[in-house]
């Protein structure tokens, strides 16, 4: 098989790079993935390297079995044992193998978000902590930022009282995971991290087997993601593998998340970095559609630079709709999308994206009015569904029956007459004797022992009888003897909660079967040793190392895998499409997919660029660069809409449209008016500017008639809906004017610098012509 064959002349040169480390600059629709996936069959089919010595590192579980898919059908090749997967993946994985030198227990398990938000809650309760004044969320926040930038609670600056508690609270969580063996999805990075940095041998050992490193989506990474692939490749020492970066600094939006656009050029610099390869044929996208990503994005000034062409031509122009409100915008948004329909698009190749969650309400309840199935991307996924949560608590008391977490979970779920009182008195017990939940249930007496002893015995027997099960066997005994089943069973609407859970037992069995434990090997029982398998087992300084060549072992039980791979998948930040349905989803949750036709809606400033956007530190950039995601997902139709007023968090919003359209090409775009368009805020490139006249004459937009109404006979020189500018606040709109001549006051919305209420005798404003 010609693996080169049909790659242009960019994505040549970056499958066949030499063994450096090396910089790719892939733009959205440029086949970043094919050259991933090429580049390393590449790299296996010439004998540089063999299976066992590449990692490739993504950020979604989809985008891995996506690689380990292709990857398959490229080379004949057992992809199963090869190190490709999300960080958090690997990081367990190691972990896993290193569990003794990372000082974990074997079976550890990991908390997702909702887990690790209710520890912390009990930990506050715990420690008597104003909850008020130190909020559980906040706190989770708190502890995984610190995590992500690799501080340990010793290690963080504490300037102020309340910073002060907060680190003691991080050094009491800290205790309390370790006692309970379990790991938040942050601190799988940070023990990784911990492991390598201390433990030469074990860092050398990796850092020789793998001498290709791959990375996804680089923009992406944290400070500690890039600290941990410094530690593999070998950064500073005399062995090391080549990195092979892949990213998009203008793709880069989760700087929430930790995610930080500045390791691009610090990678570019710390590995002196000779090969920059930039990947600008784009194979999604119209020409219209990337020249207006292209000139939008050039305004950001920190960035590598490129420039994105297509040989698919200019196609469609960028339809831009300026609506009266949000509800005729959702009505403009369902009449286009019938019409391509009409013209035999699939409801699920429209996508509707927004900035805010919030403003899907108003577009979900037109669709629903007009009988259009839609589905929000990126809802509940299977391992989050609360049914579903249940059931792996059960799992999870049966692999380790200390974690907490699981125990507070279900222990009165589904109800056995279990108080908050007897929990507080067991927790008690448990803290005096410096035990597990579980291990404290002996001390406890009278009714309160009893009922606790029950759910302990349901789990002891539960754990006996199925000692010697396969996975799905378990799971299903599991469901049952828990009354799970029967609890669902009986609620009005519980068909679909018990179709999910019987779901599990098909989610076990694939799950054995993909990952090579076979049907009938028990749940509870690991393989064999890697000395007992007869693998090659190298000692240096008194640790033991994997030989380099050799297929990594599994350390995990069937039932402790599948825990994991529960875990991760719930964290996973994609999700999977649905039936043929309207998409709809924020931008944030756009990226990585693509579409026919989209319609970016709530385009006016406050919203989109976010307000947030200018009290923060390079926020309008970030949230240019959200914009450009947005419109590099159509492939052939991109609509874009803002109203003159919307409806959001209970206020009436008066908008002003958002900058990002002086930011756009005007020949790619096309400028669709309501039948009497006021547009009576800054429009430069509006065909349909204020026209003052036609204005007073009177219209049929009721905005128009109320603005006019209530301007009228104020005595004050100026009207609502009028556009000035201020030397501080700069461009704005009058939104409102109370009071009459000599105390007159506006309220102007100044856009990126939000709202203001001024003395119309004293602010020194100035009426901007149109």
């Amino acid at each position: 098989m010609n693996l080169l064959h049909n790659l242009n002349p960019e994505q040549l040169a970056a499958v066949t790079l030499p063994a450096q480390s090396a910089l790719i600059l892939a733009g959205a629709g440029s086949g970043k993935t094919r050259v991933l996936t090429t580049r390393i069959a590449w790299l296996l089919q010439t004998g540089q390297v063999s299976p066992a010595g590449i990692m490739a590192v993504t950020f979604t579980n989809k985008a891995a079995k996506e690689m380990l898919t292709r990857l398959a059908t490229m080379l004949p090749v057992n992809t199963r044992g090869m190190w490709i997967g999300t960080f958090h993946g690997l990081c367990n994985r190691l972990l896993r193998t290193h569990y003794r030198d990372a000082a974990l227990p074997q079976s550890f398990q990991i908390l997702d978000s909702q887990d690790q938000l209710s520890m912390i809650k009990r930990l506050l309760k715990a420690a008597n902590v104003d909850d008020e004044k130190y909020p559980a969320k906040n706190l989770m926040y708190f502890i995984n930022n610190a995590k992500d930038q690799g501080l340990r609670a010793g290690q963080v600056e504490a300037y102020d009282p309340i910073e002060r508690k907060m680190v003691e609270l991080y050094e009491l969580y800290d205790q309390q995971c370790q006692k309970e063996g379990v790991v938040d999805f942050a601190e799988l990075l940070l023990r990784a991290y911990e492991l390598l940095s201390r433990n030469a041998p074990l860092r050398q050992h990796y850092q020789m087997r793998f001498k290709h490193v791959l990375v996804d989506e680089f923009q992406d990474t944290n400070d500690l993601q890039y600290n941990l692939l410094k530690l593999l490749a070998g950064h500073g020492e005399q062995v090391g593998g080549a990195i092979f970066a892949v990213g998009d600094d203008d793709q880069s939006i989760y700087a929430f998340r930790g995610a930080n656009v500045g390791n691009m050029s610090a990678f570019e610099r710390d590995f002196k970095v000779r090969n920059l390869i930039k990947l600008e044929q784009n194979y999604r996208s119209h020409g219209h559609i990337l020249d207006s990503a292209n000139y939008l994005i050039a305004n950001n000034q920190k960035r590598l630079g490129k420039n994105l062409r297509t040989d698919a031509g200019l196609g469609e122009p960028v339809r831009i709709y300026e609506a009266s409100s949000d509800l005729e915008e959702a009505q403009w948004i369902i009449e286009e999308a019938k019409n391509l329909m009409g013209e035999g698009l699939p409801r699920k190749e429209i996508a509707i994206l927004y900035r805010s969650n919030a403003q899907s309400r108003v577009i979900e309840h037109a669709l629903f009015a007009a009988g259009i199935p839609y589905t929000v991307y990126g809802g509940l996924r299977y391992f989050q569904r609360a049914e579903v949560k249940h059931a792996i608590a059960y799992l999870q008391l049966m692999d380790n029956p200390h974690n907490d977490s699981a125990f507070l979970r279900v222990v009165n779920f589904p109800t056995r007459g279990i108080g908050v009182r007897s929990i507080e008195q067991l927790q008690m017990a448990a803290d005096t004797y410096g035990i597990s939940l579980y291990a404290a249930v002996p001390y406890m007496t009278g009714k309160a022992g009893t009922s606790l002893g029950g759910f302990v015995k349901l789990i002891e027997g539960a754990r006996f009888e199925t000692q010697q099960l396969a996975l799905p066997e378990m799971v299903r005994i599991v469901l049952e003897r828990s009354n799970l089943l029967t609890h669902y069973g009986n609620e009005k609407e519980g068909a679909d909660r018990i179709e999910n859970l019987e779901q599990m037992v098909n989610a076990a069995a694939q799950f054995v079967q993909e990952e090579g434990f076979g049907q009938s090997a028990p749940a509870h029982l690991g393989p064999p040793s890697q000395a007992q398998a007869g693998e090659a087992v190298l000692y240096q300084d008194g640790i033991e190392i994997l030989d380099a060549d050799a297929p990594l072992p599994s350390v995990m039980s069937p039932l402790s895998a599948f825990l994991a791979h529960a875990s991760l998948e719930a964290g996973d930040a994609q999700a999977q499409a649905g039936q043929d349905a309207m998409q709809l989803m924020t931008v944030h949750s756009a990226k990585g997919l693509e579409f026919d036709a989209v319609f970016i809606t709530g385009l006016e400033e406050g919203l989109f660029p976010h307000e947030t956007s200018a009290r923060e530190l390079d926020g309008v950039d970030e949230e240019r660069r959200l914009m450009y995601v947005a419109i590099t997902r159509a492939r052939k139709r991109l609509y874009m809409s803002f109203t003159q007023q919307r409806m959001l968090h209970g206020q009436t919003r008066f908008n002003m449209k958002s900058r990002f359209f002086d930011e756009l090409p005007e020949e790619a775009l096309k400028w669709l008016s309501p039948r009497v368009q006021s547009n009576w805020f800054a429009n430069k490139k509006s065909p349909t500017a204020w026209d003052d006249a036609a204005f007073r004459n009177g219209s049929d937009n009721k905005i128009a008639q109320q603005i006019t109404q209530k301007s009228a006979g104020n005595g004050v020189g100026w009207r609502v809906g009028e556009s000035v500018t201020h030397a501080k606040f700069g461009e704005g709109v009058i939104v409102n004017i109370e009071g009459g001549a000599g105390a007159a006051r506006a309220q102007i919305n100044f856009g990126a610098s939000g709202m203001k209420v001024l003395d119309l005798s004293v602010a020194k404003l100035e009426r901007i012509a149109r």
